[in-house]
């Protein structure tokens, strides 16, 4: 899934018009999900930095994806105390290296305020990388990191390392692995992945991003663009792989794909997130909101899309719940 020696990730796959009638051949279908006539809402947020934010033309973050700044924290822990307020909690994916940062304090109060801690591998590295220094831009410029290993050998390593650093220095146990990018069929042609990530002690694993239409740069979606947004949740939903790992894929559309990729404003936005949860509580179906605060807190200052979620939620009384990624994988 490189080219160029480019890494690949969700954004990228989504301009691609790869078939993708092979990913429903290979995973079982979804079991139990929406029989209780529920749907099931998750706000999960990766902890990590994104390129051109706070501003464009960022690209360092690239190499320390991991050192969060004061602004991105903030708004992590804000984010998670009005979810609370809702009566409903967000599951956090923290790449490894923030543990490396001088202060923690906030990821543990985080994790005592109930909120689940996910892996997101120590260096956010691409799964489906094909050589060791293709497997993020810290390992371009600095080979020697992973000299002698395979590819396989330092992605292991970059799950392990994470799910070890939370234990060592907050004390948190990881609940759920998702993986850096996404890719449109997740794991599906990959069974070697599930497998690695079944060995190491996942049941589940948030990997999928569905391909969905994106529209021009900087102009306001159309009709079609929202219509397909929302026809993707279809392909967003919960199944099984024939190994036994349960997905647990992304809804689209995630913010970096919007404010980065595709320069929305925050309006355009919120009405496709609108749309999207909508659909999921009419069909008692799934939504794994994807976002990043270290995007957010530029272009969603104030929070409007997290509270307009949760007072969907509540609006929807015993049609909908706030939930997170590991009762979702309970279900299926």
């Amino acid at each position: 899934m490189q080219s160029s020696g480019e890494k690949i990730d969700r954004r990228e796959f989504l301009s691609r018009g790869i078939a993708a009638s092979a990913v429903s051949a290979l995973a079982s279908p979804v079991r139990g999900c929406g029989e209780d006539r529920v749907a099931r809402i998750a706000i999960t947020l990766d902890l990590e930095m994104s390129r051109h934010y706070p501003k464009r033309g960022m690209t360092e973050w690239d190499y320390q994806k991991g050192n969060l700044d004061e602004p991105t924290k903030r708004y992590a822990v804000e984010a998670g105390r009005i979810v609370r307020s809702y009566g409903g909690v967000i599951h956090y994916f923290c790449v490894g290296r923030v543990l490396e940062q001088a202060n923690v304090d906030w990821l543990k109060q985080l994790a005592a305020d109930g909120h689940p801690l996910g892996n997101h591998t120590y260096d956010h590295v691409n799964l489906k990388a094909r050589t060791p220094t293709e497997a993020q831009f810290r390992f371009r410029r600095s080979p020697w990191l992973v000299r002698g290993k395979t590819v396989a050998e330092v992605i292991v390593e970059n799950i392990r390392l994470t799910t070890m650093a939370l234990k060592e220095r907050t004390g948190i146990r990881v609940r759920g692995f998702r993986a850096p990018g996404g890719f449109f069929n997740g794991l599906a042609d990959r069974p070697d992945l599930q497998r690695m990530l079944l060995d190491l002690g996942f049941r589940w694993a948030s990997t999928k991003y569905p391909r969905h239409p994106l529209g021009k740069v900087g102009q306001p979606p159309d009709k079609a663009i929202y219509d397909g947004i929302v026809a993707a949740q279809r392909q967003a939903q919960p199944f099984q792989y024939p190994s036994g790992l349960v997905e647990v894929p992304m809804s689209p559309i995630s913010d970096v794909t919007a404010f980065r990729s595709r320069l929305w404003k925050l309006p355009w936005f919120l009405r496709a997130t609108r749309q999207a949860v909508s659909w999921a509580i009419d069909n008692a179906a799934v939504f794994d909101f994807l976002a990043h605060p270290s995007c957010l807190v530029v272009e969603d200052p104030d929070f409007a899309i997290v509270h307009e979620i949760c007072r969907m939620v509540k609006a929807a009384g015993q049609k909908a719940t706030l939930t997170d990624l590991a009762a979702i994988a309970d279900t299926v």
